[in-house]
C-alpha cells in the first residue's frame, strides 16, 4: 500500500477551498437536492445522500441549509438536473473530466468547451480520457484518527483495496461499489470519516512544471466557478518544490 502525496489530491481542494463560500454551499445543496430526489430522503437509507451530507458537514455547511435542500427534493417545483460528464486534455495533455448538474445542457456544453479553448486546452468527446482513470470510492480520516498500521488493518477489514497515508491522514480506496458497506464497517471501527465520495483514480500521471501547473489551475479554477460544475478531476504530478513555488505564487 503506497505512500500518499499531499500535492497528488486530485480533487484540487485548494481551489474548492478558496472558492467563494457561498457558491461552494450552492453546489453541496444541488447535490443533496438531486440525491434526495432519485431516492429516499433519509440519509440513512441513502448513501448517495448521505455522502452528499457528509461532505457539506465537512466544509460546515449549516444544518438549516442541509434540511432545506433536502425538503426541497420533495416539492413538486424542485428542478430537473442532468448529470452529464466532460472529458477532455488540458495544458501539457493532462486528462481532465469535468462532473456538472445542470438544467440547460447547451449552456453547461458552451461554458465547457469555451473554458477549455481558452486556456490550451481541447474537448474531447465523452471516454476520450476516461480510460485512464478507475472509479473508486474514497473515505478520508484524518491523521488523529490513529498510525498508518491501525488504520491499515481496519480498512483491510472492512474490505478496502488501498490505504495511502501521510502526515495529514488516511486516504482509503475501495471499489465503487462498495464504498457505503466499506464505509460503514470503517465507522464501527474508526468513527465517522471526514469525507466519503467517488473519485476517479488516475492509473497514469502526466508531470508538469511550475508554468504547467500554473496553466493548468487556471483552466481548473475557471472550470470549478462554474455554477453547474460540480467536480474537476485531472491526472497531473508534478514535484514537491513545484507545488510550493505555485502555492507561493
Amino acid at each position: 500500500m503506497a505512500g500518499h502525496s499531499k500535492w497528488a489530491n486530485i480533487q484540487h481542494r485548494k481551489g474548492r477551498q478558496d472558492a467563494a463560500r457561498s457558491k461552494l454551499f450552492s453546489k453541496l445543496s444541488k447535490e443533496i437536492t438531486v440525491a434526495a430526489k432519485m431516492g429516499d430522503p433519509d440519509p440513512d437509507k441513502n448513501p448517495r445522500l448521505r455522502m452528499a451530507v457528509k461532505e457539506a458537514k465537512a466544509v460546515s455547511v449549516p444544518k438549516d441549509v442541509i434540511d432545506r435542500a433536502i425538503k426541497k427534493s420533495q416539492g413538486g417545483d424542485a428542478e430537473s438536473y442532468d448529470e452529464i460528464r466532460y472529458e477532455g486534455y488540458g495544458p501539457g495533455g493532462v486528462a481532465v473530466i469535468v462532473e456538472a448538474m445542470t438544467d440547460n445542457r447547451n449552456r453547461t456544453a458552451s461554458n465547457v468547451r469555451s473554458t477549455f479553448g481558452k486556456s490550451g486546452g481541447n474537448l474531447g468527446e465523452t471516454g476520450s480520457v476516461s480510460f485512464m482513470f478507475d472509479r473508486k470510492g474514497e473515505i478520508y480520516y484524518p491523521a488523529s484518527v490513529g498510525d498508518a498500521d491501525t488504520v491499515m488493518m481496519a480498512a483491510i477489514e472492512a474490505g478496502a483495496e488501498d490505504v495511502e497515508s501521510d502526515e495529514e491522514g488516511h486516504w482509503i480506496t475501495c471499489a465503487d461499489t462498495d464504498l457505503n458497506e466499506v464505509a460503514t464497517a470503517l465507522e464501527a471501527e474508526l468513527g465517522e470519516s471526514e469525507t466519503t465520495k467517488l473519485i476517479w483514480k488516475p492509473q497514469t500521471r502526466t508531470p508538469l512544471d511550475l508554468e504547467g501547473v500554473q496553466k493548468l489551475m487556471k483552466l481548473v479554477e475557471t472550470l470549478e466557478d462554474d455554477d453547474d460544475v460540480q467536480n474537476v478531476t485531472t491526472n497531473f504530478e508534478a514535484s514537491d518544490e513545484v507545488m510550493q513555488a505555485y502555492s507561493e505564487s
